[in-house]
């Protein structure tokens, strides 16, 4: 016999399923395609695992990992907007919280205040769980970009003062990437695929 409790948290998982659809700027590696968010989730959560041992001092890294997997949900509803465009930037916040209240609340209310409470840390980056998420979520895409010739660094004419600021909570979080970080935009202003 199905509760209600099972019925919502099943309405949730079909539900988000949708996030798979949602499609970013960044390619893949191969720039086959574009990735979508639920990839990105997924590869967060995997650099969650793998780079543990630079996370920030107190950072659990498994709620690091749920943090990751739900950050990108809202853009179920809000879509994903690129982050170094301002007009789609506008009216995101809102967008985004509208979307939270609509998705966690499909769940059972204890489980979706749990989600929407990791979800909502990891927009106000103010722990040490949070800011080691924000700051992968910031690496993912550089490192995809680095090794994809430039990806959407190159479509949309991205400069290098637009990708150190975007990739600032590394450098703040992550100290022990930076100057990996620096040397990957480097190289890639070398080779013409970011703007000087």
């Amino acid at each position: 016999m199905r509760t209600d409790s099972l019925a919502r948290q099943l309405a949730f998982l079909a539900e988000i399923d949708r996030l798979k659809g949602v499609l970013r700027q960044t390619t893949l590696i191969d720039q086959s395609r574009r990735e979508n968010s639920a990839e990105h989730s997924w590869h967060l959560a995997l650099a969650a695992l793998v780079l543990a041992e630079h996370a920030p001092q107190g950072a659990d890294v498994g709620r690091v990992v749920r943090m990751v997997l739900v950050h990108d949900l809202v853009e179920i509803d809000a879509g994903d907007a690129f982050a170094y465009d301002a007009a789609a930037n506008v009216g995101k916040d809102e967008r985004e919280r509208l979307a939270a209240e609509r998705l966690f609340g499909l769940l059972p209310p204890d489980q979706g205040a749990e989600l929407r409470a990791l979800w909502e840390e990891f927009e106000r980056a103010d722990t040490p769980d949070a800011a080691f998420a924000v700051a992968l979520d910031r690496l993912q895409p550089l490192l995809v970009n680095h090794h994809g010739g430039g990806g959407s660094w190159t479509r949309h004419g991205i400069t290098r003062a637009q990708v150190l600021a975007r990739m600032a909570p590394i450098e703040r979080a992550l100290p022990s990437l930076w100057a990996e970080v620096l040397r990957m935009v480097d190289e890639n202003c070398r080779k013409g695929h970011i703007r000087p």
